[in-house]
């Protein structure tokens, strides 16, 4: 089957509603992406190639949808294209040099500077011209701007966007911008960031992208706590030890020294990514699935974090991290953090909430681990083998499995640890599991914010984090060198055993194949 015939079929589920007066209507105007910073690396291996997989499911009709590349580069519409084709191709394109040549047609480029008028009343200019191409009625056309830039430069992008390019919303069009991590360097920064935009943009038309809350492990956390019995009781200080939620990279910063030198691994991944998936562990049911019941419940774990102290914090740079010509000698910037929070709540005082990332270490994976208390009364003497625990593997190899006790088979009563496994791979053969920004891009065209950062969630997690984060830049601590490959630095592995988790020897999980 064609895009096109795709496109036909799946316009009914691409299509939004708005409420205008009383009543809702249809959105029925055409639809603009904009992808400014177009002929950067996040716009070529993220933002495209996710655009491309939905025009391919159908979701981007192309009767409808025109995309717009921004950028400062000056390079024509084919020069553009040509650039972001080899990121396009994979096994998931059913017919792909067709498939490529056809979403390559709807891309026009346009350049311009990211803080003067002439560039962007081109583009205004541009998009205006396709939108007569469609013959929408003027006010119902929908405008997605997409930054894939450089946090620095949003303030003078959203203000002329909101000069020159913004549509009227007097017919159900709407403008909506997708903003990237990082949102600041600290609380100080992020709400003078927040304010600019907020002055420009209502909080509903701004939504801040954060691509781990696009996994499809991520977005299981709610129907695997509410809506299965058995973890309903279970789910608290009174069952569970410590939940670590972990973040491991096998490499180091491989020609980004630079960029990552000015951040770190905890604005970098702890201060969102893992922050944003402890919150989904840790929050109360929501009264319903509506995006704001859901973030509100989210802001009140964040609110309930205690300040943290420096004795629960582990900080590493690898060895060789500094032989990066970008990376200045004396650089204090940790590859490796170990973080215990802790939520002052009635569901989880005293339990441990470990978050752990680095670079350069011994595997690459990222994943959930809820570590269950001893079972009392030990008759089978199995506690030395190890703790129930519940897993979510994020990344690589998504799965979830449950280790537990089990006899192990033959005459004797003995014991042995095993898993319960749900491996997606071979459970769900032949279902394509979608990546993050492809949903995340079509949650923001539907106008669905659930799995996007409130600003006052925003605000929320930077106060948790800033205390430790300008200790570390005014150099108060200091990271503790590791090497390349290992599992980081041994202090890390005595802050777990002293914060109450137990490590099971001589068990590996092994994915299951086919």
């Amino acid at each position: 089957m064609g895009s096109g015939e795709w496109c036909l079929q799946k316009r009914d589920s691409f299509k939004s509603e708005t409420l205008v007066g009383n009543e809702t209507v249809p959105e029925i105007g055409c639809l603009s992406i904009i992808v400014l910073g177009a002929s950067g690396d996040l716009a070529k291996k993220k933002t495209f190639p996710a655009l491309f997989h939905l025009y391919c499911q159908g979701f981007l009709p192309p009767i409808e949808v025109h995309i717009f590349g921004y950028a400062r580069t000056k390079i024509s519409d084919d020069e553009l294209r040509n650039r972001i084709r080899g990121y396009l191709v994979s096994e998931r394109s059913a017919s792909p040099s067709k498939d490529v040549s056809k979403f390559l047609q709807l891309i026009k480029y346009v350049s311009g500077s990211y803080d003067a008028a002439e560039g962007f009343q081109m583009l205004d200019k541009e998009i205006s011209k396709h939108e007569t191409s469609k013959n929408s009625l003027e006010g119902s056309s929908r405008r997605l701007f997409y930054l894939a830039l450089p946090p620095s430069v949003y303030p003078s992008v959203c203000r002329m966007i909101r000069r020159y390019c913004m549509n009227k919303s007097n017919l159900s069009g709407w403008t909506r911008i997708v903003v990237e991590k990082p949102f600041g360097r600290d609380l100080g920064s992020a709400e003078e960031l927040s304010s600019q935009i907020g002055e420009l943009f209502d909080e509903p038309q701004i939504y801040r992208i954060d691509h781990y809350l696009g996994k499809e492990l991520v977005q299981n956390l709610l129907v695997l706590r509410f809506a299965n019995r058995f973890f309903l009781p279970l789910w608290n200080r009174d069952n569970i030890d410590n939940v670590q939620i972990v973040f491991r990279e096998d490499f180091g910063t491989e020609g980004r020294g630079g960029y990552f030198d000015e951040y770190g691994i905890i604005r970098d991944i702890i201060q969102n990514h893992l922050l944003q998936v402890l919150c989904l562990v840790a929050m109360e049911k929501p009264v319903s699935l509506k995006p704001e019941r859901i973030r509100d419940e989210k802001v009140k774990v964040l609110q309930s974090v205690l300040p943290i102290k420096d004795e629960e914090v582990v900080l590493g740079q690898y060895e060789g991290y500094r032989d990066d010509p970008t990376v200045p000698d004396h650089s204090n910037t940790p590859t490796f953090a170990t973080v215990i929070l802790r939520i002052h709540n009635e569901r989880w005082e005293g339990v441990p909430f470990i978050l752990k990332a680095g670079k350069a270490l011994n595997s690459r994976k990222a994943e959930i681990r809820v570590q269950f208390k001893d079972v009392p009364g030990d008759i089978f003497k199995c506690k030395k083998q190890g703790r129930n625990e519940f897993v979510i593997r994020l990344q690589p190899s998504e799965a979830m499995y449950m280790k537990l006790m089990v006899k192990q088979p033959g005459l004797e009563m003995s014991t042995v640890q095993s898993e319960l496994d749900l491996s997606y791979r071979q459970r769900y053969q032949g279902v394509t599991i979608p990546e993050a920004y492809e949903r995340l891009i079509l949650d923001t065209i539907r106008g669905d914010q659930q799995h996007f950062v409130r600003r006052d969630e925003l605000k929320a997690a930077w106060e948790i984090f800033t205390p430790l984060l300008h200790r570390i830049d005014n150099g108060e601590m200091k990271p503790i060198p590791y090497q390349a490959g290992s599992r980081g630095p041994a202090e890390a592995d005595e802050l777990l055993e002293k914060a109450g988790y137990v490590q099971t020897h001589g068990y590996i999980w092994i994915p299951p194949t086919l």
